[in-house]
């Protein structure tokens, strides 16, 4: 999966980074290299499944993908 994310120079130094397309998934670091790994962290676990928000029914079901 591709993400297009924003880099902004942050007022206490550094930088702040988010990903317009997940709303709320947004991160920070001292340098740009470590922002960057700090938001692909945070992509990942805003991705990953949470299964206590799942509502499930007789009628759902549960399958995994692979992307």
């Amino acid at each position: 999966m591709r993400f297009k994310v924003v880099l902004e120079p942050s007022d206490e130094g550094g930088f702040t980074v988010y990903v317009p397309s997940l709303p709320g998934c947004i991160s920070e670091g001292e340098t740009e290299e470590e922002a960057l790994k700090n938001i692909q962290e945070a992509i990942e676990l805003y991705l990953e499944p949470v299964e206590d928000d799942w509502v499930l029914n007789e009628q759902v079901r549960v399958k995994e993908i692979v992307l």
